[in-house]
């Protein structure tokens, strides 16, 4: 039987409290919330919505995240050093395992793609699986027909902002 389509609509969604971990912020109270849009079968990937007022703090990924800005702006130190602005419109990719330091000077809102990153043989594997239903069944698993290709250069630089 085939699942349904989850239709969410992230900046409207009501969101519930997802505290910080105290530890992590660094400077001011700032109050995070957020709601789960969706979760795949497996359980492995989830979409959410979450917003977050003024403050700072670092975030310790443990999942490999994709977010997209809805609303307000935030200025993220990576592991680098280098700051960069997100405002609305703009997708970032943390790998899990990565940290950065946040500063959000108002109140920021985003969707987040969550993924649990897989040991590269078990992604091997599952893409294997993928290939071999295709040429069972006619239909394609996803992304095993697509060719790999290079990661583009990212195109921030203008937004790169030197710390002060």
């Amino acid at each position: 039987m085939p699942k349904p389509v989850v239709f969410a609509f992230p900046a409207d969604v009501e969101l519930i409290d997802a505290p910080i971990a105290p530890h992590w912020i660094t400077e001011g109270t700032p109050r995070a919330r957020a709601a789960r849009l969706a979760i795949s079968a497996d359980g492995t990937s989830t979409v959410m919505a979450w917003s977050c007022t003024a403050g700072r703090f670092t975030w310790n990924y443990v999942l490999d995240e994709a977010l997209h800005v809805i609303s307000g702006e935030a200025f993220v130190t990576d592991e680098k050093g280098e700051v960069r602005r997100l405002g609305p419109g703009d997708m970032v990719y943390f790998p899990a395992g990565s940290r950065s330091n946040w500063y959000i000077p108002h109140e920021i809102r985003k969707i987040a793609f969550c993924r649990q990153a897989m040991p590269r043989p078990v992604g091997v594997m599952l893409r294997t699986w993928n290939k071999l239903v295709d040429l069972m069944t006619g239909f394609s698993a996803g992304e095993a027909n697509l060719e790999p290709v290079e990661q583009p250069e990212m195109r921030t630089d203008s937004r790169r902002v030197t710390a002060t």
